[in-house]
């Protein structure tokens, strides 16, 4: 069955100039009808490592937002004199630090809005192919620089690329991905997140022996970038951009590469579906432009609680101090008198990354909730030995630099401490805070989501601002202990507030947040919920057993 972008037999058109007329409560009847799963049985089909190297591709954005974000841990402490013959400062760290999250703001804001949902009027390709723009010239000019105001300007640059390639990268892989492998390709971004992390700091310790070895390590951030790049040129364009621009038979060919072994009809089929959605978010475009979605997201009772669990979640996972670790781990274990705090601070990294690939596979399984209360609690308990341990390390609070040579017990309790604080941070804060917008409902999600990612970048620049100002000013025991107490309020806050919505439909979780912040009828939910599966598997071996009789 072939079929043109008019054919009398699709359920709406979105194509050409028509206006879409058809409502929001229409298209939500038209697609929970039955016939969806008709129209995707293409689903079913085997796949080939065609989709996967494309999620691969485009997750080079992801190591890109780690490299440069851990990058700067081992830059502060090997850049020295060179930025206008002076060591820097703790302000001027702060400044060139800050400065990413700042312009990681920026672009956030910019890319949400210019890619509300699949509706830029340039396609994904071009958005991610500007963000490695960003990424390539943000690493020469920091490689290049010999003064502060330089190497801000570079920093700030970076910024914009990873806010840029936080909003896009993960909406591009979603919308190539097939449905059943969704979840695990989109973590695959988050997953090199935490790999590009480890990179920067195993460069860190190559290079920390070099005389101008920071320049390396920020120039080498080029590198993937250019490849990116490249590679774009290779990669399809998004099917929904593509059928949302009339460019129907492009879009087909793309869907038969990304599901090969699919009959034609099967491709139409999907072609009709990804119409179908288009047109449902075209509706509520209408209904719901940016001003009116801000105020449905703040005025209706239960939009505006998803929000602040969102929002609380995203601003835990700032707040709760584990980016002072990636940003300043380096400059912190050389202030406590280890020798080769570079190489020190790559068990951080690779703590980070292994727990991360750990919750990524069990999230589903264990639960959103579960995760985030029984790692949390951890994550204060270790802060607050951290603290304590700070107490019995002899420093100087005005220099912050260690008065003796002696590496003792403290030091070693206080390194321990951390590690377990950023495996608890990797097996729940983090990626529950990353799929937080799951908790809005769909016609407010795309402002929602701009939303949780400002408050991301936005805490994260209060982190990063005031970190080594707080170490001087409230002592080391201070400040970790201060981050500890945000956590214990984060813990008591999920236990009452965050619902587990592990296993529900995004339809259902909208019924969540209107029965308060849902926590108890949520796990009503999850008990009749596996009930019903367990009702279902006795069937089918009842049924199983008839039919051998």
């Amino acid at each position: 069955m072939t079929m043109d972008a008019h054919s009398p037999e699709r359920n709406v058109s979105v194509l050409g100039d028509e206006k879409v007329d058809l409502k929001f409560k229409h298209l939500e009847e038209l697609s929970s009808d039955g016939a969806n799963g008709d129209l995707d049985s293409i689903e079913q089909t085997k796949l080939t490592s065609y989709v996967w190297l494309l999620t691969l591709w485009a997750a080079l954005g992801g190591l890109l937002f780690g490299y440069d974000t851990g990058a700067i841990s081992s830059v502060l402490v090997l850049i020295g004199t060179d930025l206008g013959g002076k060591p820097l400062s703790s302000n001027d760290s702060e400044l060139i630090t800050s400065l990413t999250s700042g312009g990681a703001f920026i672009g956030a804001v910019v890319a949400g809005k210019s890619s509300r949902a699949q509706f830029h009027r340039f396609g994904r390709k071009i958005c991610i192919l500007f963000a490695a723009i960003l990424f390539t010239l943000g690493a020469v000019i920091q490689a290049s620089s010999f003064s502060l105001a330089q190497m801000a300007a570079g920093r700030a640059v970076i910024g914009l690329g990873v806010g840029s390639a936080a909003m896009i990268v993960p909406v591009y892989i979603a919308e190539i991905s097939p449905a059943r492998h969704r979840g695990r390709m989109v973590s695959i971004d988050v997953i090199s997140i935490t790999g590009g992390q480890c990179i920067s700091y195993i460069f860190g310790v190559g290079f920390q022996y070099v005389p101008g070895g920071w320049r390396y390590i920020t120039a080498l951030g080029a590198v993937p970038s250019i490849v990116l790049g490249a590679l774009l040129l290779v990669c399809p364009e998004s099917p929904r951009q593509l059928i949302y621009h009339q460019r129907i038979e492009e879009a087909a060919a793309v869907l038969r590469k990304i599901y090969p072994n699919a009959t034609t009809e099967q491709v139409d089929d999907k072609v009709i579906l990804i119409e179908r959605n288009i047109s449902q978010h075209m509706a509520m475009h209408e209904e719901y432009g940016i001003r009116k979605a801000l105020v449905q997201l703040h005025t209706v009772p239960g939009n505006l609680r998803a929000l602040v669990v969102a929002c609380g979640v995203m601003g835990l996972s700032q707040m709760c101090g584990f980016n002072t670790l990636m940003y300043y781990s380096a400059t912190l274990f050389k202030m406590v008198g280890f020798s080769n705090s570079i190489a020190v601070g790559i068990v951080i990294g690779a703590t980070n990354f292994l727990f991360s690939c750990i919750a990524v596979k069990y999230i589903d399984r264990i639960g959103r909730r579960k995760m985030l209360i029984g790692t949390v609690w951890g994550m204060s308990a270790s802060l607050a030995v951290a603290a304590i341990a700070f107490h019995w390390i002899p420093l100087d609070r005005k220099t912050l630099t260690v008065t003796t040579d002696a590496l003792g017990w403290p030091e070693i309790v206080m390194l321990v401490s951390l590690i377990l604080f950023v495996a608890c941070f990797g097996a729940g804060v983090a990626p529950v805070s990353w799929q937080a917008n799951e908790l809005l409902p769909m016609e407010v999600r795309a402002v929602g989501t701009m939303v949780i990612v400002c408050t991301c970048w936005g805490t994260n620049i209060i982190v990063a601002s005031t970190f080594l100002s707080m170490m001087k000013s409230i002592t080391p025991s201070g400040t970790f202990g201060f981050y500890s107490a945000l956590c214990a309020i984060g813990w008591v806050l999920s236990i009452f507030l965050y619902p587990e919505v592990a296993q529900m439909s995004l339809e259902e979780v909208r019924a969540v947040f209107q029965h308060g912040f849902g926590v108890k009828y949520a796990r009503q939910w999850q008990k009749d919920h596996k009930q019903l599966l367990k009702n279902q598997r006795l069937s089918r071996k009842e049924a199983s057993k008839g039919i051998n009789a």
